[in-house]
């Protein structure tokens, strides 16, 4: 289904909390709450390769959120696309904050940049929309 079709479904027709499956908002007040309270965190892979910039993740990618994600990824989720993006937004203000005991130049190396992973051409054809471009 293309966007403005699943727009206008997603408008008339009841559906599931993208995040715990509960009916019938595409976000359920609880799922919303866990989204709106997450605290970004600083994320690091194991080893740690040098020169690696500051990376922080809006919530752990886990249960709920993981849900929400696909939902608005795979399934066309759209309604949850508001939501996302600020949790993305509190992740990118987490990035602009100093570490706990360093000043904001000691934290930063340089200038914050938001690195989107794009979809592919055909993943954006099947889904009917660009999920990272929306957000």
């Amino acid at each position: 289904m293309r966007g403005w079709m699943r727009d206008l479904t997603d408008l008339a027709l009841p559906t599931e909390c993208g995040g715990c499956g509960s009916p019938p908002a595409v976000l359920c007040a609880r799922c919303r709450t866990l989204l709106e309270r997450a605290e970004p965190r600083r994320v690091r892979p194991v080893p740690e390769p040098p020169g690696l910039p500051v990376v922080y993740a809006a919530a752990p990618y886990a249960r709920e959120v993981r849900a929400l994600l696909l939902a608005h990824k795979e399934r066309g989720a759209l309604a949850l696309t508001g939501a996302l993006g600020a949790a993305l937004a509190e992740a990118v203000r987490a990035g602009l904050r100093p570490e706990p005991g360093r000043s904001t130049a000691e934290s930063r190396a340089g200038p914050v940049i938001l690195v989107p992973v794009p979809s592919a051409r055909w993943a954006v054809r099947r889904r009917g929309h660009d999920p990272v471009r929306r957000t």
